[in-house]
């Protein structure tokens, strides 16, 4: 069981290496393009290594790489959403092939994640999007399982823009406010600030709804 674990995180840190490579080509836009929309409903790592790379190496543009990733991952995620709506369930109600292939291969794919994930939808559906779309959340989990749950499509469209554009752009604005120098201190604490932003902000709607009313 060790072996196999530390197999899996060699292979990750493999594929880690092998996106950021792709910032140091002519290529690094359509490669965010692609990793950005893959990472909304298979891909194991996140755009925002690619984007911090290509940011730091041109901070002029950082803001077009945050519009492609957050363009990409919205697709993507409505992918996602096809993929949970169309692709994960038999006409006898079991789990098709396709849908076994992401619980055996892509990590994070469980029963009790998604029976999680869908809990969720039926509390709040909107920040349940938000939070994984903004978070280090799988967010892949919660596209897929938003189809999966049927959820108002428009309403996941919205959702996910707002919380990938708002993550994106976060990271490109403080890039190319402090360059270079800050991207140890994006590695080590924006997810961490990402979550503490999300807390706080669902405790605002717990507030309102509980509270005011």
């Amino acid at each position: 069981m060790e072996k196999e674990t530390i197999k899996k995180k060699n292979c990750l840190r493999k594929i880690y290496d092998w996106v950021l490579s792709w910032a140091e080509t002519p290529w690094g836009a359509t490669a965010l393009f692609i990793l950005a929309f893959a990472e909304s409903s298979f891909f194991p790592v996140p755009p925002d290594v690619l984007l911090i790379a290509l940011a730091v190496s041109k901070q002029k543009k950082a803001f077009k790489y945050a519009l492609i990733a957050t363009i990409a991952s919205a697709l993507g995620g409505m992918f996602g959403y096809f993929i949970g709506f169309r692709l994960w369930y038999t006409g006898t109600g079991e789990y098709t092939a396709f849908a076994s292939l992401f619980f055996h291969y892509i990590p994070g794919f469980t029963e009790t994640a998604f029976t999680k994930v869908c809990k969720m939808y039926n509390d709040n559906a909107f920040l349940a999007v938000f939070s994984a779309g903004f978070t280090p959340i799988p967010y892949k989990i919660f596209t897929i399982a938003a189809g999966i749950s049927r959820i108002d499509f428009f309403m996941f469209v919205i959702a996910s823009i707002i919380s990938r554009g708002l993550r994106f752009f976060l990271v490109a604005t403080i890039i190319y406010i402090f360059g270079a120098p800050i991207t140890r201190w994006i590695d080590r604490y924006f997810n961490l600030l990402a979550i503490i932003f999300t807390i706080l902000l669902i405790g605002g709607f717990v507030i309102v709804k509980y509270v005011i009313h």
